[in-house]
């Protein structure tokens, strides 16, 4: 009893204590959450970020928040063609073996982007001279050395990167006018036969906001699986923008899922200033508008088969560390962190979205 009474007499004196116009703080604006919880824990699929090896190797908050909330990591550069490859008879393992090695000691899953690409070739190769088989063997050496290396730790890759044009006809890459429209099936065949275990996708952008672009992206898909070509998922990119429709997203993730194929979303990030507003500020709208977006996306994707989900993967981590400003040369806030680490609205409503 004694101590009762003074546990009362306490409240009483802080009551006393508190003036009628003291200002009450308010409560936070985003849910207060337990210190476990992390899209890799509350998402029923993988959830993945492509990274910066640099910012991995130097910077322990980057490093960290990889380790808390992914269970899935992409190479944003260090697997590229030109980074792994500079020289005929010289590979850089440097900085892909450091993402392998990350992802090992910490329980998570790799996904390789990407083998071939009309984009990150190296001097030598845009120079080099040699007949159609001279090519076709540049081409299945660089495959199948590169899945090799990564033999039973890269668990998926990014077999062929964006070798359709935005009309739906084959992009006329380096690949094509040295090899062939069939290149494309090839290096699938190329990169099963070096690890027969990997699961192999095809990756290119545009499936939310063009029918055609969708339409070929998925009838290319379809002509290799009846051919028995060995190509297992699709990748989305999914670089999107905050005022695309509802409609556009369910459209690209279900016509994906209609292929039997798995799905990845591979690429995510959503774009809050399309139109280059140099003063345009990030406000509490616009962070509810970027937050439903991602909700529906996520939400529409947890909706296909189950045995389709391959996860989601954002383009790298947090708005300062995102592409899209620097290449467009503009304010804008595409991801779920902000850039001093912080979740924004965005990714709570992931985490509505998988609800």
């Amino acid at each position: 009893m004694k101590y009762l009474i003074v546990l009362v007499a306490g409240i009483l004196l802080v009551a006393v204590g508190c003036k009628k116009n003291d200002t009450i703080a308010p409560p936070p604006t985003q849910p207060v959450n337990p210190a476990d919880t992390s899209l890799q824990k509350m998402l029923p699929f993988k959830v993945g970020a492509a990274v910066n090896v640099n910012l991995m190797q130097n910077n322990t908050r980057y490093n960290n928040l990889v380790k808390a909330e992914f269970n899935s990591i992409t190479a944003e550069n260090a697997m590229k063609f030109g980074t792994l490859h500079p020289g005929q008879f010289t590979y850089n393992w440097t900085q892909a073996d450091y993402l392998v090695s990350f992802a090992q000691a910490n329980n998570k899953r790799v996904h390789g982007h990407t083998l071939i690409w009309h984009q990150s070739i190296p001097d030598w190769v845009t120079n080099f001279a040699g007949d159609s088989t001279a090519w076709e063997n540049l081409m299945k050496t660089h495959i199948q050395t590169v899945v090799t290396h990564y033999k039973g730790k890269v668990t998926s890759w990014d077999v062929v990167n964006e070798a359709l044009n935005d009309d739906g006809t084959m992009r006329n890459s380096i690949w094509r006018q040295k090899l062939g429209d069939d290149y494309i099936a090839r290096c699938f065949q190329y990169a099963h036969q070096a690890d027969p275990t990997a699961l192999l996708f095809y990756n290119d952008y545009g499936h939310e906001y063009s029918a055609t672009k969708r339409t070929a992206i998925n009838n290319l898909l379809v002509s290799l699986k009846n051919r028995n070509i060995p190509i297992h998922g699709t990748g989305m990119q999914f670089h999107t923008r905050y005022n695309q429709t509802d409609a556009n997203i369910a459209a690209a993730i279900n016509t994906a899922a209609a292929t039997g194929l798995l799905v990845h979303v591979s690429e995510l990030d959503i774009a809050m200033n399309p139109d280059n507003v140099q003063g345009l500020v990030f406000t509490a709208t616009l962070a509810e508008q970027q937050a439903a977006k991602y909700k529906f996306v996520v939400r529409t994707f947890k909706n296909i088969p189950q045995a389709q989900q391959f996860g989601i993967t954002t383009w790298n981590v947090t708005d300062g560390d995102s592409w899209i400003p620097t290449q467009y040369n503009r304010p804008d806030w595409p991801l779920p962190f902000d850039r001093n680490y912080a979740r924004k609205p965005a990714y709570y409503g992931m985490l509505e979205g998988a609800k």
